[in-house]
């Protein structure tokens, strides 16, 4: 039975916030998505229009303009149905075709290296983000509904999504303000991540559930006879603390459950922002307030643009309490995040809004100026992802910086010259070194010289904002350019030492001149003063030229074609897939995907119920359980000459090091073989473990590329991969 598709709810939503809204845009956009993706499911066997559908009821709670809408239901046709730009273009307009081919562009390069696929597809977010903020919108919706289906995808892809979940998708989340989107990421991360701990942390909260609603229903109730005696209209209502945020205050903190005093938060939504200061004087005469508990962030609202007054007091019960109290405007923005203060909305440009912004605008001016994919990476959970403090000048200005921010990065964040001028600080009125922590509520005042000689090569080991690292790298690369190209040039040869290839072999001219057009610098000089000031990393060069050199060196030992053995082939039946089955034609044959055999592997066929014939390799681990039954056992034998290509899984074990999955993945290149897939990892003693999906060729093929994976520096083993578990899957399915 077909399931019916109804778009009427979403039509609903999207005119219950905007009655006015081009609902027929919206109506043509699903009939498109579901004619182009018909007949494509889900991995849980639903048709796939129902993903688009569920990412645009994800944008439309987010109470986004209809294009937004139309852009999510059509967000993969691009990608996946076949369908060209220019016909979305003419059918649905630039914006709607601008929107879904910025969101497509987030996921469609492949990439060697994981670094360099993170990197890049930061810097792809980030720039999509700053031509228009509803791509990334519609790509953490597109985010968050895949992470409510994860439970579909193979374990370890889980595994895989839930990290970058909760490295990237939920702090970018939480960043744009999206606090619902930013907890259930978290959450769902989280559940895949940690599920002991998840486990843990619902049992802990579910246990007194009923009891804590009661008490927090109780203080609502008097909260609201108060204000109504204050003549003051307010909502007020409770919010459960999500598990995440539970087990981050646990564990990170080393607290107890009980001393979690946010398990439910009691919100207050007033009118005007003096109602606001009113309500906590309120509270505060009837309820006694736990001491450093109180937060002002309308006063200092926070860098993703949140304001509420928060204060814990301890309730008529004896137990604490979180209070947030706010106005109707603050809680959208506490909501909604960026989506709240919409320009496309009203046609005009909010100037606070953009201000608001400028931590984005920042990011893409500095990022040019960090080629090392790793630094890049760390600069911006550090910048953008991570905690914030905030600290006031001497005249009152408050300033945001990353948790662990110090005096320096605050000098540069005032101004470029105040930095460079530098030469001590003051924190709370006392003189502090430039590497001081600061915290929440300090006072900084930077003291300077017109004297001073500028900054130190060591300020770069102190500051922790990438565009104060990025402010003193300009000044060396333009006020001590000699110094830095002569440390460059040592810091090279130093690394290139390490490798115990001699300089001049590697250091050639024409090899230098391709790294630089690799790593965007003019010259080999530039090259070197990149090195000297920090912004280009020794190690990644040395990598880079390793390839060129290894490259050359493979250049005499090229793989020999597989032959398969002549063969009589009297009594085998006509070739099919590439194998003959032994007294038996017109058969199905298809190859085991438990142990991918390629032309000249030992190969053994397996008769299913129904299927054909089932290849396996003799030495597959599977075979312990065919034998059981060898009358289903039957001899086949690989086709002369026969050309294909098929997966194969390989695992490479080695001792961490940069440059380790760059080298790996020359050698691969240089074997003209395409790799499908690379994951990698490394445990707590520096044991890394590549995952190579590779398109192999031949048997001859795969083991030349592993003998010359075995000889890259600190690699321990290689080995072929086969999924046992799935094969008796499989199977029992085809028994």
């Amino acid at each position: 039975m077909t399931a019916v598709i109804d778009i009427q709810p979403l039509l609903d939503k999207v005119r219950s916030y905007n009655p006015t809204a081009d609902v027929a845009l919206i109506d043509n956009a699903f009939a498109f998505a579901k004619q182009a993706h018909e007949g494509q499911c889900r991995r849980s066997g639903e048709p796939y229009i129902t993903h688009p559908i569920a990412v645009a009821e994800i944008v439309a709670s987010l109470e986004l303009d209809e294009e937004s809408i139309a852009a999510a239901l059509l967000h993969d046709v691009l990608e996946d149905c076949g369908v060209k730009y220019e016909e979305l273009e003419e059918r649905f307009g630039k914006e709607v075709a601008t929107l879904v081919d910025g969101v497509s562009k987030l996921d469609r390069l492949q990439f060697t290296s994981r670094d360099e696929a993170q990197v890049e597809n930061l810097r792809k977010m980030f720039l999509a983000m700053a031509k228009d903020l509803r791509v990334i919108l519609i790509k953490l919706a597109d985010r968050l509904h895949n992470m409510r289906t994860l439970k579909h995808q193979p374990s370890d892809a889980q595994v895989r999504i839930a990290q970058e979940t909760m490295d990237i998708y939920a702090p970018l989340a939480h960043r744009l303000g999206l606090s619902e989107i930013k907890w259930e990421l978290e959450d769902l991360a989280f559940r895949i991540l940690e599920p002991d701990r998840y486990q843990e942390m619902a049992y802990l909260v579910a246990r007194k559930r009923q009891e804590r609603m009661a008490i927090t229903q109780d203080l609502m109730d008097q909260l609201r006879e108060v204000l109504e005696k204050e003549g003051i209209q307010a909502e007020i209502s409770g919010r459960p603390k999500h598990f995440y945020s539970i087990y981050k205050k646990m564990y990170r903190q080393g607290k107890d459950i009980s001393q979690i005093y946010d398990l439910i938060a009691i919100r207050i939504i007033v009118e005007e922002v003096k109602d606001c200061y009113a309500v906590l004087g309120i509270i505060h005469s009837h309820w006694k307030p736990l001491p450093l508990r109180f937060k002002d962030y309308i006063a200092t609202p926070k860098p993703n643009m949140y304001q509420s007054l928060h204060t814990t007091v301890i309730g008529p019960h004896g137990e604490p309490f979180e209070i947030q109290i706010r106005t109707r405007e603050m809680h959208r923005t506490a909501e909604f995040g960026v989506a709240a203060h919409w320009s496309y909305k009203e046609g005009k440009t909010d100037k606070e809004f953009d201000r608001k912004l400028q931590w984005l605008r920042s990011l893409l001016e500095w990022h040019q100026e960090i080629r090392d994919a790793r630094e890049f990476v760390e600069s911006v959970k550090v910048d953008i992802f991570s905690d914030q403090v905030f600290v006031f000048s001497p005249k009152g200005h408050v300033f945001s910086l990353p948790a662990g921010g110090t005096p320096l990065d605050f000098a540069f964040a005032v101004h470029s010259d105040i930095g460079y001028r530098c030469v001590g600080a003051k924190v709370n009125g006392k003189i502090a070194p430039l590497d001081t922590a600061l915290k929440n509520g300090d006072v900084v005042e930077i003291l300077t010289s017109k004297q001073s000689p500028g900054p130190s090569i060591d300020w770069l080991k102190i500051v922790k904002t990438a565009s104060a690292k990025n402010k003193i790298r300009q000044f060396f690369k333009r006020e001590r350019r000699e110094e830095n190209l002569a440390r460059g040039k040592e810091i090279l040869k130093g690394e290139v030492q390490k490798t115990g290839i001699e300089p001049h072999e590697l250091m050639r001219d024409e090899w230098m001149a391709e790294v630089c057009r690799k790593v965007s610098v003019k010259d080999v000089d530039d090259l070197y003063v990149a090195i000297g000031i920090g912004s280009l990393n020794a190690a990644s060069v040395v990598s880079r030229l390793r390839e060129m050199y290894e490259k050359e060196k493979r250049a005499q030992e090229p793989a020999a074609p597989v032959e398969i053995e002549k063969k009589d082939w009297s009594g085998y039946g006509k070739a099919s897939n590439g194998i003959r089955v032994k007294g038996v034609s017109n058969l199905v044959v298809r190859l085991s995907r438990c142990c991918t055999p390629v032309p000249g592997d030992p190969i053994i066929g397996y008769v299913t119920r129904g299927r054909g014939v089932t290849v396996h390799r003799i030495d597959c681990p599977n075979m312990e359980d065919l034998a059981k039954d060898p009358d289903r056992l039957i001899e086949v034998a690989w086709e002369e000459n026969y050309q294909t290509t098929a997966p194969v899984e390989v695992q490479v074990t080695a001792l961490d090091r940069s440059g380790l999955l760059a080298d790996v993945v020359s050698i691969i290149a240089d074997a003209r073989i395409n790799m499908l897939s690379t994951s990698s990892r490394a445990n707590k003693s520096k044991i890394a473990t590549l995952d190579l999906v590779l398109e192999i060729r031949d048997a001859q093929q795969l083991q030349y590329v592993m003998n010359k994976i075995g000889k890259v520096r600190d690699v321990m083993h290689v080995e072929r991969v086969v999924r046992e578990r799935r094969g008796k899957a499989a199977r029992a399915k085809q028994a």
